[in-house]
């Protein structure tokens, strides 16, 4: 099988080693990794799609998958990146996240065969041992300022840490101890921020299996735009895999309007596609600035890989129907989802002057008439001109909705009662 390092290097999807040449050996063979993922909301979001997406990879190229939804280190907290104690989560609430965030993880890992891909709940073992099994046979095993020393920790101290997330690195170790123990497991992977976790549970497999044990860990480095804000963050806040809280076209509209250099950066972290049909993707979006090829490109395809091709091609159409005006073929929940923000009641029966005022789109008659009499508006795709319009049930779409349109970009939605 063809080693797939130089490959993942190539697509910027690795930061750190804790040994290049060990971890290159491991993944000579079929191999069995695990990554972590923290189940604090009910959904994952598109930043935690870049891991995601490396174990599709690894599986893909011949290696067993362990995910692991972390039901008992989500009850304390992971310390990585956090400048100050989380708010930890009632039974109830995390139970529900992690079966949430289980079934999320089925979408996108073949799970069908167990040799392949499995996926597991750390409260299963980690619940079951006792404050007295922890402390002696794995905290004798951390020294204080060994957890001190690392980055997860001292970047705490001043701000201050509790012992519950303190003791964090060493609940995670043992999620990979075990795992070598019980599945065979030599590799452990997450972002550069659960760099000192991945190399604490690297030393607790030596020092209990001994140096030479076969084990191995790398970190995949966080995605950042060109002002440094962190990936997968919108104005609304994070990008989640549910549809229910996240619609595919939000998702689109995020990657469509990513800039030209972080748009082919993140095509290279994301396509499935080959390395030689990426970069010709690429070549072409900077022959042609200004046509977004990559955004384009991106932005498909990773509405393709969350909600599939149905909802890519559902996307491509509502965007280019808001940019040509041409809207009839839109079904009623493309409207709302485009302008359900920009939604005003309207009694039926008005003329289209005065509706234009009541919608924001003029500020007076005189304005309206303007406006109508200068080829400025648009009703549901159509440009009309007729000053004694009357705005009622036979211009809307399923009976209740008018588009309305002023000059390119001015968008409203009149909603008849």
């Amino acid at each position: 099988m063809a080693n797939i390092i130089d490959e993942l290097k190539w697509r910027g999807l690795i930061r750190d080693f804790s040994n290049e040449d060990e971890v290159r050996k491991l993944l000579d063979k079929p191999t069995t990794i695990y990554c972590g993922f923290d189940p604090s909301a009910s959904s994952m979001h598109v930043g935690n799609f870049v891991m995601i997406s490396l174990l599709m990879r690894l599986q893909k190229a011949g290696h067993r998958i362990i995910a692991i939804v972390g039901g008992a280190t989500g009850m304390i907290g992971d310390p990585s990146g956090k400048s100050k104690e989380r708010n930890l989560l009632d039974v109830n609430s995390l139970k529900y996240n992690t079966e949430r965030i289980h079934d999320q993880l089925a979408r996108f890992i073949n799970l069908d065969d167990p040799k392949k891909g499995i996926l597991l709940n750390n409260y299963d073992w980690i619940s079951k041992m006792s404050t007295l099994d922890f402390l002696r046979d794995y905290g004798k095993y951390f020294p204080i300022n060994y957890m001190l020393s690392k980055d997860i920790v001292a970047s705490r101290l001043q701000t201050g840490i509790s012992y519950t997330e303190f003791s964090y690195m060493i609940l995670q170790s043992i999620d990979f101890l075990h795992l070598y123990e019980t599945e065979g497991c030599k590799l452990q992977i997450g972002g550069q921020d659960q760099w000192g976790n991945l190399t604490s549970g690297l030393e607790l497999i030596r020092k209990l299996k001994g140096v030479d044990a076969e084990a191995g860990c790398f970190t995949v480095p966080l995605l950042l735009d060109e002002n440094g804000k962190k990936f997968g963050k919108s104005v609304d806040g994070a990008l989640y895999l549910d549809r229910n809280l996240v619609s595919p076209y939000k998702i689109y509209q995020y990657f469509i309007n990513t800039s030209d250099d972080d748009s082919a950066r993140y095509y290279k972290v994301f396509s499935f596609k080959s390395i030689p049909e990426i970069e010709a993707t690429i070549k072409e979006h900077y022959e042609k600035l200004g046509m977004r090829v990559a955004q384009k490109a991106l932005a498909y395809e990773i509405v393709e890989l969350i909600h599939g091709k149905e909802a890519a091609d559902e996307v491509v159409k509502m965007s280019e129907a808001l940019f040509s005006g041409n809207i009839k073929d839109l079904s009623e929940a493309n409207i709302i989802e485009l302008f359900g923000d920009l939604k005003v009641e309207v009694e039926s029966g008005k003329l289209l002057e005065d509706v234009l005022i009541e919608i924001k789109a003029a500020s007076s008659k005189r304005e309206a008439r303007e406006f109508i009499k200068g080829n400025s508006i648009s009703l549901n795709g159509e440009k009309n001109t007729d000053l004694a319009c009357v705005v009622d049930s036979k211009l809307a779409m399923f009976n209740k909705y008018i588009v309305v349109r002023r000059g390119k970009k001015n968008y409203y939605l009149v909603e008849l009662r």
